[in-house]
C-alpha cells in the first residue's frame, strides 16, 4: 500500500487502456481508478474485465470527483475540455496530475496554470525519452544555424488523430524557435494551399500526414543552400508514451506545486 495509487482517465480507449496495461505490470505503483465519459457502456466493470482480460480489481467509474479523491496520481491523455475539469479536481486532491492532452487552447492552459498553485502538473505534447531528447537536439541545432536555414517540422499519425500539427510537432516548434531566440507564434507557417508565394526568412513550417495506424513519426527538417540536417524520430510502440507517463508520475510524488514538463522529469 506504499505504492503510489493511480487514476487513468479515458480507459476505453487506446492510450487509457495500454496505461493500464503498464501500472498493472509495474511494481512501483497500484491502479485504484479507471475513469471513462458519463453513461459509457464500460461503467461499473472491471477494467481488466472490460478490456478483454483478468479482473484487476478496479472498477470503471464515470464519477471523476469521487475517483480522483483517492489517488496519488492521475494519468490523463482525455480531451481539453476535459482535462481541465481534471486538473480542477487533481489539485483539490492534492495529486500528481500527467497530462498527455494535446490541442489545448490558451485558455486551458490558463486554467491549468491556475490549478497547479495547488499541486504538481507534468505537462508534455509527447511522453517518450526518445522524442524529449529530439527536442534537445533541435533547440541546439537551431541555434547553431542562421536564419537562412529553413526549418520544417513534418509529422506522421494515425487517421483517427483529430488534432494538427501533434502536440509533439508543436513542441519542436517551440525549441527551433527558442533556439533562434524567437517565439514560435512570430515565426509559425501554417499548412500550404494554393499560390502561397515564397517563404520568409527564418520561419518554421509544418506538415501533417494523416493515415492507417502510424503510432507517430516525426521530422525536423533544416534546409540549406546545398545540404540538410534531418532529425527524425519513429514511435513503433505506444507502450513508450504510457511507460513515460508513468514515469512521470513517480517522479512528481515528491514535488511541490507547480508546473513541470518531462525534460524536468528525464533531467535534461
Amino acid at each position: 500500500m506504499d505504492k503510489p495509487g493511480i487514476v487513468v482517465t479515458g480507459v476505453a480507449g487506446r492510450m487509457g487502456q495500454m496505461l493500464v496495461r503498464v501500472i498493472a505490470e509495474s511494481d512501483q505503483a497500484r491502479l485504484v481508478g479507471a475513469l471513462v465519459r458519463e453513461g459509457h457502456d464500460w461503467v461499473g466493470l472491471d477494467v481488466g474485465v472490460a478490456m478483454g482480460g483478468g479482473d484487476l480489481g478496479v472498477t470503471v467509474s464515470d464519477d471523476p470527483v469521487a475517483t480522483i479523491a483517492q489517488a496519488q496520481a492521475v494519468i490523463d491523455f482525455s480531451t481539453p475540455d476535459a482535462t481541465v475539469a481534471f486538473a480542477e479536481l487533481t489539485a483539490q486532491a492534492r495529486a500528481v496530475h500527467v497530462i498527455g492532452t494535446t490541442g489545448l487552447s490558451d485558455d486551458d492552459l490558463r486554467h491549468i496554470t491556475a490549478a497547479a498553485r495547488h499541486a504538481p502538473i507534468i505537462r508534455a505534447g509527447n511522453m517518450s525519452l526518445g522524442v524529449n531528447l529530439l527536442v534537445g537536439l533541435t533547440r541546439r541545432v537551431a541555434a547553431a544555424l542562421g536564419a537562412d536555414w529553413d526549418i520544417e517540422v513534418v509529422e506522421a499519425h494515425h487517421r483517427n488523430k483529430v488534432d494538427s500539427p501533434s502536440g509533439t510537432a508543436l513542441m519542436l516548434g517551440e525549441a527551433a524557435a527558442e533556439g533562434r531566440g524567437e517565439a514560435l507564434s512570430d515565426l509559425r507557417i501554417p499548412a500550404r494551399e494554393g499560390m502561397t508565394g515564397p517563404r520568409t526568412e527564418g520561419s518554421i513550417g509544418f506538415s501533417a500526414i494523416r493515415g492507417g495506424d502510424v503510432v507517430g513519426e516525426h521530422d525536423v527538417i533544416f534546409a540549406g543552400q546545398g545540404e540538410r540536417v534531418v532529425l527524425r524520430h519513429l514511435a513503433t510502440d505506444r507502450a513508450i508514451f504510457a511507460r513515460g507517463a508513468l514515469t512521470a508520475a513517480l517522479w512528481g510524488q515528491d514535488k511541490g506545486p507547480g508546473e513541470y514538463d518531462m525534460a524536468d522529469v528525464l533531467g535534461l
